[in-house]
């Protein structure tokens, strides 16, 4: 995807200013119990692992992990 062709999110909901603010805190509860995606450090083996969960490699047992980069576009405003 373009950044030309990236359209701003718009909230579909109803309701006031702060009905966005209470969608998004709702999404983050419901996200603790699924796992993310890590990248070992060491030996680059892609595992998933839940809050709670030892940090480290399940391959080398190395601690050194690094969070899978999002494919969802970021777009920051600057002036």
């Amino acid at each position: 995807m373009s950044r030309e062709a990236y359209q701003i999110p718009t909230s579909q909901g109803a309701g006031g200013p702060g009905a966005g603010n209470a969608a998004v805190a709702g999404r983050a509860v419901d996200n603790e119990g699924l796992p993310m995606l890590y990248i070992c450090g060491d030996c680059g083996t892609k595992f998933p692992l839940k809050r709670g969960d030892t940090i480290r490699c399940i391959e080398c047992g190395c601690r050194v992990l690094y969070k899978e980069r999002t494919r969802r576009m970021v777009q920051f405003e600057a002036r």
